[in-house]
């Protein structure tokens, strides 16, 4: 097991991630305390690891940590199924309000009506 502060988390990722992945864990130390770990998923042995990409992917989603494209990426899911996935669930797609969302509409349907 290794450790690391949080100065050398924040100067070079990399490495505390590469040590996750070849140790079983790395515990971050904020001043000289244990704060966090680092884990590898794969080193989890998890039987549904698909899932629990799924599962984080839609948590971040949903809190507006990441974008609907890296949601995908993060889940394995091509955009239109992880869109699909997120309506069905009933999270909004767009941020903001009904009217922000209509007129992204009324710009997309400009947009389109031009291309034509």
């Amino acid at each position: 097991m290794q450790t690391v502060n949080i100065r050398q988390l924040k100067t070079n990722p990399t490495t505390a991630l590469r040590s996750a992945k070849e140790d079983d864990m790395v515990v971050v130390m904020n001043r000289d305390h244990p704060q966090a770990l680092l884990v590898d998923l794969d080193k989890l042995d998890l039987p549904d690891l698909g899932s629990v990409r799924v599962a984080l992917a839609v948590s971040l989603f949903r809190n507006g940590a990441i974008s609907a494209g890296f949601a995908a990426r993060m889940a394995c899911k091509p955009l239109p199924e992880m869109l699909t996935l997120l309506s069905s669930l009933g999270i909004p797609l767009t941020g903001g309000n009904a009217a922000d969302a209509q007129d992204d509409l009324n710009a997309g349907k400009q947009w389109l009506a031009q291309k034509a």
